[in-house]
């Protein structure tokens, strides 16, 4: 009987095990594939409201998606007052001292749009381009742009302005003019219609807009027309598409030499603008070139309109767009960018958000090949005395390769001269982008890390395709595979790290679906699997560059019997000469003299470290078992700085060599280099160094300047010397990381907390000075400083890391503390 009752227990217990086992796995494989339908519903999501935008951002104006071969525009425009003007005055890609007050983004958010303003005063006009995207379809939405022109004060009322769009469709599609009622041109609207395979059907609409056109009562005028607005439909082989100048100088050339065999008469000259007025032969063609003549100001507008989308986009659409959009931005920046004392005054306001709207604003999609030497030539191990001659020597020796395609989604350093992705900058670039949109900001770190190869290595400059190797010299165009860069992207995943363990475990249950309407700013922090998922996927590229760091720019402690806490951790860059070590960043400035092959680079080291450190962290979250490998290194690395490279007598941090005796000797030339492990967070609040790092970045006669802190120091004998480059001026991305340090030094006790609060306080006030003075009376962020006047130089329009100026603008005011007052001891009543 007992035997008969225990059998029916067994079977109950054997069932309810199962049924759990069951519910545990379907459950947990069904909240899996939740997940998986969540993940890939942002990304959607994420994909169709960043596909558009003004991605060629060496232009003053031009539209393409984020796909290769696609639908492109680009906005021209130039006075005919003469018959020379036309030749010299025509804007289309940036460029510098080309006769600008200024230009930029006024306000600008990648996922909605924004205003541009272009002061151009040798045609004597004021651009205003003003760009929405506006959601909808399976396409990537619509999207729509206003061009506004008024004339500067003092321009007589007649200026004759010819405005042009470059349209070109790349790859298999089709792009088509609709034929207007009159041979000679368009009285109305120009529209476009075109095909292709991932933007679908769309019609392109070029408005008849508001302005005057120019009257001509010459006799030309009957083959001429009244300015009508002119398309010439060309096709041209793709490798041609991207020279827009070129392509329209050889229409206009042909135009107005058949024009002048025809009609033109010396003793009765026809206007200019009428002579360079194209032919109007619209049709089929992979370039379409739409020409207007305005006398005086004018408004037009550019529709882009998804046939998924079910409707057209208006005009009356765009101007409630825009609006909306201005609005949005405004909210937005002020919540973001909360500026703080002592710049809470309307023009510092004005001042952040043309800073930030510039960086984002300046957002590109390349795509292309890129030259690199994969020889592995020996002499590129450079091991040898001597080396940077054999390096070279084999360099001029080895043919370079295209290799690609590859795309790039990047922020750049300046759209006149560095219109393309550079590594090390990039990282810098996108601190203020993380704190607007962290979505946006890990897009571009994705963007980057697929350009990564098997060994670990990304290029540092991503010169893709020919129209960015168009604004590079040759000798600069190669990129080699032992070449590194600083990691600076590893600020970004840092950011996101620390974002989602704040978000863990606040978060909603996993919901299978998402609206239009979800903020895909931060889509990843508020559904934290999403953002877990991201970083496995991006975990093992991270893991990947590291060892590569530590593979290639290892640095010799053995060969030379060095005394070290670790025997493994000492770096060193490849690709020194004499005058320059370009990988690091920091081009000229100082190092060891000559180069050698025992040399150790305290920079290096300390991006290393940081490298390590951010691992660590990451690992901590997705592979707990990697830690102590990250924490190890870390643990040598933050030994290693002071045994290999901290001068007591000249109390910095150095770059190291082997003198003519074999010997460990430090080389210091103190500035930026001598902060590196300050910069990287790689000094503990109480380290016994810091007071004399501290003492370094307030010596007026070594780093200190009103103006920010200079990058060498004012006692070295190479201060102010050859290029001048990184031998004095001040840098504002170093400058940003020497304040960020000092600040999270004066937030917490320690013995240096009031020091640190001191030199923060001033050096915060004056950077920020610097960059808008010199910005009010110049109309441009630059890329430098002048450590003696405070004026900016070297490249304008430098709204790359320069606008880091926003982050520290919105960064704690913290005055002087006041000594609290004393508290008089309550009267407790003695019991006793």
């Amino acid at each position: 009987m007992a035997q008969t009752q225990r059998q029916p227990r067994q079977l109950g217990l054997v069932l309810t095990l199962f049924l759990l086992c069951f519910n545990a796995l379907f459950g947990q494989a069904a909240a899996q594939e939740d997940e998986a339908i969540l993940t890939s519903e942002i990304a959607r999501l994420n994909n169709q409201s960043l596909l558009w935008g003004p991605y060629r951002p060496n232009l003053y104006f031009g539209v393409r998606p984020r796909i290769p071969k696609a639908l492109m525009t680009g906005l021209m425009w130039g006075k005919v007052e003469t018959y020379t003007d036309y030749q010299t005055s025509l804007r289309y890609t940036c460029e510098q001292n080309e006769g600008m007050k200024g230009y930029g983004w006024d306000e600008y958010d990648t996922r909605r749009g924004g205003v541009q303003s272009i002061h151009d005063t040798e045609n004597g006009i004021d651009i205003t381009t003003s760009f929405v995207k506006v959601p909808g379809g399976a396409n990537g939405g619509s999207w729509a742009a206003r061009v506004k022109g008024q004339l500067q004060e003092g321009v007589p009322a007649d200026r004759k302005t010819a405005v042009i769009l470059y349209v070109t469709q790349e790859g298999l599609g089709t792009l088509e003019a609709v034929k207007g009622d009159d041979e000679n041109g368009y009285e109305g609207d120009v529209t476009l219609n075109g095909n292709s395979a991932a933007l679908g059907d769309y019609k392109l609409v070029f408005t008849k807009g508001k302005g005057k056109h120019p009257k001509s009562d010459h006799k030309v005028a009957e083959v001429r027309g009244d300015a009508h607005t002119v398309v010439q439909s060309l096709t041209y082989q793709e490798e041609f598409l991207w020279q827009a100048k070129g392509v329209v100088f050889k229409q206009l050339k042909e135009s107005v030499d058949a024009f002048v065999e025809k009609y033109f008469d010396k003793e009765d000259p026809p206007p200019a603008w009428q002579v360079f007025q194209l032919e109007n032969r619209p049709g089929a063609g992979n370039v379409q070139i739409i020409q207007r003549v305005f006398e005086g100001d004018f408004e037009f507008d550019i529709l882009f309109s998804s046939a998924s989308a079910g409707t057209e986009l208006s005009s009356a659409d765009l101007t409630r767009e825009i609006q909306e959009a201005t609005e949005s931005f405004g909210e937005r920046f002020s919540s973001v960018f909360a500026i703080k004392a002592p710049f809470t005054a309307d023009k510092y306001k004005k001042f952040g958000r043309s800073m930030f709207s510039n960086l984002i604003g300046g957002i590109g999609y390349f795509f292309g090949e890129s030259v690199v030497d994969r020889s592995s030539a020996p002499e590129y191990e450079e091991e040898d005395e001597g080396f940077w001659e054999e390096a070279a020597a084999a360099r001029a020796r080895n043919k370079p390769t295209l290799e690609g395609p590859y795309e790039l989604f990047t922020s750049i350093p300046s759209r006149p001269f560095f219109p393309r992705g550079f590594l090390w900058d990039e990282g810098f670039h996108l601190i203020p982008i993380a704190d607007w949109d962290i979505d946006l900001a890990m897009e571009i770190v994705k963007s980057w890390y697929n350009l990564m190869d098997e060994d670990g290595w990304i290029a540092r400059e991503q010169i893709l395709g020919a129209e960015a190797r168009s604004k590079v010299p040759e000798e600069f165009q190669t990129q080699y595979p032992h070449y590194a860069n600083p990691p600076t992207l590893f600020f970004i995943v840092d950011t996101f790290v620390d974002r989602l363990r704040k978000a863990n475990g606040s978060m909603p249950v996993v919901k299978e679906h998402l609206s239009q309407g979800v903020d895909l700013s931060s889509a990843s922090i508020d559904n934290v699997e999403v953002g877990l998922e991201y970083l496995r996927r991006l975990y093992p590229l991270l893991r990947r560059q590291f060892y590569w760091f530590k593979k290639t720019q290892y640095g010799d402690i053995k060969s030379y019997d060095r005394e070290a806490y670790s025997p493994r951790e000492a770096y060193r860059w490849r690709g020194r000469t004499p005058a320059h070590c370009l990988t690091s960043g920091l081009d000229d400035y100082p190092r060891p003299q000559p180069p050698h092959p025992g040399e150790l680079h305290v920079d290096l080291m300390s991006w290393v470290g940081l490298m390590a450190k951010s691992l660590a962290n990451i690992a901590e979250a997705i592979a707990p078992e990697e830690v102590e490998d990250y924490t190890k290194v870390l643990n040598g690395i933050e030994h290693n700085l002071d045994d290999l490279h901290w001068s007591e007598k000249d109390g910095c941090y150095c770059d190291a060599t082997i003198d003519e005796f074999e010997e460990h000797q430090l080389v210091c030339h103190k500035g930026y280099i001598s902060l590196s492990p300050f910069l990287t967070g790689l000094l503990k609040p109480d380290s016994p160094k810091l007071g004399k790092i501290l003492a370094l970045i307030g010596d007026e006669e070594e780093l200190w300047s009103p103006y920010g802190i200079r990058s060498l120091s004012k006692k070295d004998e190479n201060y102010g010397s050859a290029e001048n480059y990184w031998r004095s001026p001040i840098w504002i991305n170093i400058n940003y990381l020497v304040i960020t340090q000092l600040y999270n030094l004066a937030i917490q006790e320690g013995p240096y907390q009031e020091t640190a609060r001191d030199l923060y306080q001033r050096l915060r006030k004056n950077v920020v000075e610097t960059i808008y003075n010199s910005w009010e009376e110049t109309g441009f962020a630059w890329e430098q400083y002048n450590p003696e006047t405070g004026k900016g130089q070297r490249t304008q329009h430098f709204t790359g890391w320069t606008s880091l100026v926003v982050k520290i603008m919105a960064m704690d005011d913290l005055p002087e503390a006041v000594p609290a007052a004393p508290v008089e001891p309550e009267y407790v009543k003695d019991e006793l």
